[in-house]
């Protein structure tokens, strides 16, 4: 319960973010060109805002399995060994994450000494910054989940997007739409054909001309 209860105010937080940024682009562009106008610090929220959005989607995107990575070689492993090159990857993401999280977070020590704040936002900058460790902190359960699932044999490795299955997928559907369009096209069409050749009249009939009378 809790752990479903944590998902979904994650999958809340990344459609939040998306759809603030959206909006942002969207309201600058319309006071930009429409209006000849706009608000100096929009720019800037959307900049922070975009970077939440990466940062936090990181994690979202370990969970579902939406980064896209080059797996042919490991696809042809063994299962054994191919949950030991998925346990060797988390090692080297791990080793990532803490070298950003090390960064980061002397980084913010910087900005909270220096206490400067932001350029057209009256906010300090290590507090828009804050997004940098808690997003590689996040990574890192999202990560530590994925080994954990690999050592107890739930999974096999990354589960990664396939971006050639997927357009392929894709391709399939699109081709048996415009099958089903064109057989109901034709279906139509021969509904038709046999409408106008029931109404016509049948000129050698006896009785339909006037000759006959």
């Amino acid at each position: 319960m809790v752990v479903r209860f944590i998902h979904k105010l994650e999958e809340n937080i990344v459609a939040l973010l998306l759809v603030a940024m959206t909006l942002l682009v969207f309201a600058e562009v319309i006071m930009r060109f429409v209006f000849s106008t706009g608000v100096t610090w929009i720019q800037e929220a959307t900049l922070y805002t975009a970077a939440w959005f990466v940062l936090f989607g990181a994690s979202y995107g370990v969970r579902i399995g939406a980064h896209i990575g080059v797996d042919v070689a490991v696809k042809l492993l063994p299962e054994p060994l191919r949950r030991l090159a998925g346990l060797v990857a988390i090692a080297l993401c791990f080793v990532y994450c803490a070298l950003f999280l090390l960064g980061s977070w002397d980084y913010l020590q910087l900005m909270h000494m220096i206490n400067i704040e932001m350029e057209d936002i009256p906010i300090p900058k290590w507090m828009a910054m804050m997004i940098m460790p808690v997003g590689f902190v996040l990574l890192v359960v999202r990560f530590a989940e994925l080994g954990w699932g690999i050592l107890t044999g739930k999974k096999d490795g990354f589960h990664l997007a396939d971006e050639g299955k997927e357009s392929m997928h894709l391709a399939e559907e699109l081709q048996n739409a415009a099958d089903s369009a064109k057989a109901e096209k034709m279906t139509s069409e021969q509904s038709d054909s046999d409408s106008d050749s029931q109404d016509r009249p049948d000129v050698n009939k006896p009785g339909t001309s006037g000759a006959d009378k």
